[in-house]
Parts: structure tokens; sequence; C-alpha cells
């Protein structure tokens, strides 16, 4: 592996797996549509992607997508395929790495579906990329949270707010004793809240509460935007005092986001709104396992997985396996950890099978309506949602837990 890419795929196709695979191989190294003369024996040897493993898991009888070829009476099958690359047609490099294992294959006519799962890469890429400056242990650091969750929420309503009726959300959740915040993904810089205003209305408040209490919360500020911009908005935040910024991962993009993490000296929490175009169909795109990666080495400190019983329609053994990715070292001698953040409707529920699947408490937990909507206001879902993880990490059971703790049988009762 110390000189070679490799790619793990499910491919569909009515055509022979070998042949459809040699088909991806080609089309991601030195071959095309048809034989060309300079393509020689002794090219291919050097600079041919190859087909290293083909393993049929099943056949279908429908196509899972439209707009493939389909030889007549043929059957459609599925297979797990593993190409790999040498390392010196592209080099250590995350944009062109993209290119080479997700390029011209979602469409090409003989497959009907096509999903990159996994990627291993040589040690050049962690030579060459920082990977997360501050991930588990930097975020600890910053929170003051030593052991446990990070318990977090999100700035609601999304929009609509203005500056100082944010700074004001934020001094009572603050006050609270919530650990980290963070902006919507769609709060950014508009006319209505610019970042400038907010960042130093919220900052004031947070500052404020570090001088009394001795804890900075941590708020995660979206400057997502073009990377000027970004980085006049990160030396803001930095220069007013505070512990984090959020970049939209899809909105940002590779190179976009690989400058930020070279250039920011704050954690970066990359959020991945936009991840279910990239994954919703089960036989198209990427799954989370081979994405994750290209982030994590990029600059990402803290990475969303969504949540247990979420809102959305990510299955908990996904998300599960999400969260355990990021927690699992790219290499042996640069881990790259990340951070997962678990949200997305979660309450004072979730927490003892969030913690007995995942087995750590090293995320950040944010819940929003699981704060806001507390019967007793915001500074009872905190303490809800601490008691849980508290007697989740204990192995206590929740209900026995809720018997002492009045703020977290509320909870189970509102949202159970």
């Amino acid at each position: 592996m110390s000189d070679r890419i490799e790619a793990d795929y499910l491919i569909e196709t009515a055509f022979d797996p070998r042949v459809a695979a040699e088909v991806m191989a080609g089309e991601q190294s030195s071959g095309t549509f048809v034989k060309v003369p300079g393509e020689t024996p002794e090219l291919k040897a050097r600079s041919a992607a190859t087909v290293d493993k083909i393993d049929v898991v099943e056949t279908t009888d429908s196509p899972s997508l439209p707009g493939a070829r389909h030889p007549d009476g043929a059957s459609i099958q599925r297979a797990h395929v593993t190409l790999s690359w040498p390392l010196h047609n592209l080099g250590p490099s995350l944009p062109n790495l993209m290119a080479t294992v997700a390029g011209n294959l979602f469409e090409l006519a003989q497959f009907s579906g096509l999903r990159l799962l996994d990627i291993r890469l040589p040690s050049a890429f962690a030579e060459r990329y920082d990977g997360p400056q501050f991930g588990v242990e930097g975020t600890r650091r910053l929170t003051g949270v030593a052991d446990g969750p990070v318990i977090g929420t999100i700035v609601k309503p999304s929009v609509g707010f203005d500056a100082d009726q944010t700074a004001a959300l934020v001094k009572t959740l603050a006050e609270a004793g919530i650990d980290f915040i963070k902006d919507d993904e769609l709060q950014a810089d508009g006319p209505a809240c610019p970042f400038e205003d907010r960042a130093r209305a919220v900052m004031a408040v947070v500052n404020a509460h570090a001088d009394r209490t001795g804890k900075k919360v941590m708020v995660a500020f979206n400057l997502t935007g073009e990377i000027d911009e970004m980085k006049r908005r990160h030396d803001l935040v930095r220069d007013l005092g505070g512990t984090c910024i959020m970049a939209s991962l899809n909105s940002v993009g590779l190179t976009g986001m690989i400058e930020l993490g070279r250039f920011s000296e704050l954690p970066i929490h990359a959020h991945r709104n936009g991840w279910g175009y990239l994954s919703r169909e089960p036989h198209l795109g990427w799954s989370y396992i081979a994405w994750q990666k290209i982030w994590r080495l990029a600059g990402a400190d803290h990475m969303h997985v969504n949540g247990l019983q979420n809102k959305f329609c990510e299955p908990d053994d996904s998300v599960v396996a999400s969260a355990r990715t990021c927690l699992t070292p790219l290499f042996e001698t640069k881990p790259c950890i990340a951070m997962p953040v678990f949200s997305s409707g979660q309450s004072a529920i979730q927490p003892p099978e969030t913690y007995r699947r995942l087995g750590s408490a090293d995320l950040i937990y944010a819940a929003g309506g699981g704060i806001m909507g507390h019967p007793d206001g915001p500074a009872a879902g905190i303490e809800s949602l601490r008691e849980s993880w508290n007697a989740a990490i204990a192995g206590e059971p929740l209900e026995h837990r809720a018997n002492a703790v009045p703020s977290l049988a509320k909870a189970l009762e509102a949202y159970g």
C-alpha cells in the first residue's frame, strides 16, 4: 500500500462484472472508449488502474437507476469491487484524488448503480496534509469539558434574528450552562444579521460570561463564503477571543476547505448540509466512510454524523458507523481524529443507546428542540441532557435516574 491508492465500490451492472470493472479502471486511468496508439503495454504497466478484487453479492430483477445499457436477456448483478491506482498518477493531491476515485464513473452506461464505499491512502497524503489541528483533545481543552460529551445546541430560529437577538439567546444559553453553540448553516452574512455585527455582539456576551464564571462557551460562527471572506471572518472571530469557526463543506468545496484548514488558528466545525444528494440512493454516490476521510485530511475538526432516531431518513446503523469512522485513525503515524457531532432531533431520550452503540463519549451532542423545547426552559433542557449522559456512562437505567432528577423526568415525558 505504500505507493497505491485503493477504493472499494458497490456496482450494479447487466454486463459481466469483471468487464464492467475493467471499464471503470480504464476510464479512471490510462484508457478511454477506444484503444489509442499511445496506450502501450509499458504505459499500462506503469499507469493503469487495476481491478484487485470482485465479489458478486446478489442479482436483482430491475435496475436501480435509469439510462444504463442492458444486453438482451442479461441479469443485473451487484458486486463489490476494489480498484487501485499508482500514486505517481496524481501524487498526494486531494482534489485530484476526488477526480480519480469519483470522477466519470457514476454516469458510465455499463452501470445502473455505482457507490464509493471506502478509500485507503498511502502515507504520502498524511505527509502532505495537516488534518485536524484540534480534534477531540483540542475541543475538550477549549470548552473545558474534560470528559463526557460536549453538550451543544444550534441557534434557532435558523434565520430571522438580528445580531442583538442572537446575542441575547447566547446569553441565556451560556447562563444555562451550555458548552457549545453553533450558527445554523443558513445564517452566514445576510443583510438582516451581518457576520461582523453578530460576531461582535455574541462574543461580548461570551467574554463577559467567561470573565464572571471562568467558562468560555465555544461558539461555531458560520463563516461560509468565498476564501477571502472566510479569512477575514476567521481573523475577526480570533481577534474577538472566539474559539471556533464553522464552514459548510459542500458549499466551500474541497480546495476552499483545504485553504481554510491551513489558514485557521481555530477549530473548524464542518457541516455536511447537502449530504443527502450524495448518499440517499443506496446504489449511487458516496458512503460516509469514504467521504469523511477526505475532509478530515483537509482539516475538519468536527464532523456531523446525524443522530439516533433522527428527523431525517438515515438509519441508526449508518449514524453509528459514521461516528465510529470519525474516531478511527486514518494512518498509524497520523490519526487525524475528528470529533463526531450528533444532531437532528436529539433530546434526553437518545444518550443511553448512543453511548451503548458508540462506546465513547468523545462527541458533541447538539440538541435544539431538546434544549429549547424543555417544559422548564433551556437550563432544565441542558441539565436533562447531562443527566441522561451521566446515567448512560454509569450504566444506570434512565428511568431510575429520572426519579431523582425532575428535569430529566420531564424531558422523558415531553420527548418520549
